[in-house]
């Protein structure tokens, strides 16, 4: 009976592995984009009172497995990842997780080890828990980091902006000539946007804002408003495009010191065990004499 039961929890072990590679390969392979989506979001009506933001329209075949997960989908795109990789990434590192107690339990077996079958399988589910767990907060710390870092690449190119404006260039020019000038992701994003913005024959402006709404920067939007009053009224925007410049510098600089004393602060508690340590090597001579004494 015995014999038969790891039997059975070898064969379950083996079949979690392979599932496993397969959902691991499965995450690394490319996918072919999907035609019907994309021109949906290229030719998708106006949401109503927002012009050039598109409304979302999903039917119910196109409704993933996992939508009763809500997932941040604002971290997703910033990271440019679709919530099916993100979920077999998760998955993977779960079933990876997993395999570590069941080949504990093997060599158990093997060397003939008393223990209970409730131990290894209790520990499974929670490293399954625990990594994906892990690497769902990678993933958001990681948002976080791109976003901080889309900031700062947009302080560049609000000034940049700036200066096109001053030049003599119109709105919608001094838009696409300044996203030509750096490189980086962020600005691949944004030349992204404004060409879409193009094709379509909208105002760059409104692809800029739906752009800020999916990725979750809100400085965006704001210099797209301020665009916008360029390209529509006329205005000269120049001092406020300086100001916002001046602003997200702000900004910046006070995330930089905010992460700076929280780094610190995780250095205090190493610290103060190294100074134990020295202060336990130092004295342990002197109480050791003083007891050889007495």
């Amino acid at each position: 009976m015995i014999i038969d039961f790891w039997v059975v929890a070898a064969g379950f072990a083996g079949a979690v592995f392979g599932f496993g590679v397969y959902l691991a390969l499965t995450a690394w392979r490319t996918p072919e984009p999907a035609l019907g989506p994309a021109l949906r979001r290229l030719h998708s009506p106006a949401t109503p009172g927002v012009p050039g933001l598109a409304t979302p329209s999903h039917s119910a075949a196109d409704k993933p497995w996992w939508g009763w997960i809500d997932l941040p989908k604002q971290d997703l795109e910033i990271l440019n990842r679709t919530p099916q990789a993100h979920a077999t990434t998760v998955v993977s590192v779960g079933f990876a997780a997993m395999l570590l107690p069941g080949l504990v339990a093997v060599g158990a077996v093997i060397v003939r080890a008393p223990f209970s079958p409730a131990v290894p399988l209790v520990i499974s589910f929670g490293l399954a828990a625990l990594g994906g767990y892990l690497t769902h907060r990678s993933m958001r710390t990681a948002a976080r980091a791109a976003r901080s870092e889309f900031v700062r690449a947009l302080c560049t190119y609000v000034t940049l902006a700036a200066h096109q404006v001053r030049a003599g260039h119109g709105a919608v020019e001094a838009m696409e000539r300044a996203a030509r000038i750096c490189q980086g992701w962020p600005y691949v994003r944004l030349r992204s946007a404004l060409l879409t913005a193009q094709l379509q024959m909208t105002p760059p402006w409104d692809e800029l804002r739906a752009l800020a709404l999916a990725v979750g920067v809100d400085e965006l939007s704001a210099y797209a408003d301020i665009m916008r009053s360029a390209g529509s009224d006329g205005a000269q925007v120049y001092r406020t495009l300086r100001a916002q410049a001046e602003s997200l510098r702000d900004q910046a600089r006070v995330r930089a010191l905010e992460d700076a004393k929280k780094r610190s602060s995780k250095l205090d508690i190493p610290a103060t065990m190294l100074v134990m340590v020295l202060l336990a090597l130092a004295i342990f001579p002197i109480m050791a004499n003083l007891f050889a004494q007495t």
